[in-house]
C-alpha cells in the first residue's frame, strides 16, 4: 500500500488527514514499550499476555499511521495501513492483522484460546515495528 493507497482510504472515509503531533506519537511509543515489556511476563496468563501484546501492536501501528499524518476511523485500518507506514514483511503484517481478529473474537465472542506461539509472534512483530519507528526522524 502506497501513500496513494492511504489517500484512497481517505476518499472512502477510513482515514482522515491530520498533522502528526509529537506528544501523541511519543505517548503511543511509551505505552507500547510498557505493554510489550509486561506482555513478556511469564507469570501472567496467556490471555493477559495476549491482550497486552495486542494493545502494544495497536499503539505502534497507530503511531506509524499518525507519523505519516493520518488518523483512522476504526481500529483495523491501522493494521491494514502497515504496508505503507512500516517496513514490516507481509507475514508480520498478517500476524498483527490476525491478532486484531483474535482480539475481537475474545472481546465480543468470549473466545480465549491463545497459543504461546501466537503471543510470541505478536511480540516479535511489534518489536520490529518499534525498532522501525524509533529509527524515524523525530517529529518537530
Amino acid at each position: 500500500m502506497s501513500s496513494t493507497n492511504l489517500d484512497n482510504l481517505v476518499k472512502i472515509g477510513k482515514l482522515k488527514r491530520e498533522d502528526p503531533a509529537k506528544s501523541e506519537f511519543d505517548g503511543l511509543i511509551a505505552t507500547a514499550r510498557k505493554k510489550l515489556k509486561d506482555s513478556e511476563m511469564g507469570l501472567l496468563s496467556p490471555e493477559s499476555r495476549f491482550e497486552l501484546s495486542y494493545a502494544a501492536a495497536h499503539a505502534l501501528a497507530l503511531a506509524a499511521l499518525r507519523y505519516r499524518g493520518y488518523r483512522p476511523e476504526d481500529r483495523f485500518t491501522v493494521f491494514q495501513s502497515l504496508t505503507s507506514t512500516s517496513d514490516l514483511t507481509d507475514a508480520q503484517i498478517r500476524v498483527l492483522s490476525d491478532t486484531h481478529n483474535k482480539r475481537n473474537k475474545s472481546a465480543y465472542e468470549g473466545e480465549t484460546d491463545v497459543s504461546e506461539a501466537a503471543i510470541d509472534a505478536v511480540i516479535e512483530s511489534s518489536k520490529k515495528l518499534l525498532k522501525y519507528l524509533e529509527a524515524q526522524k523525530p517529529l518537530p
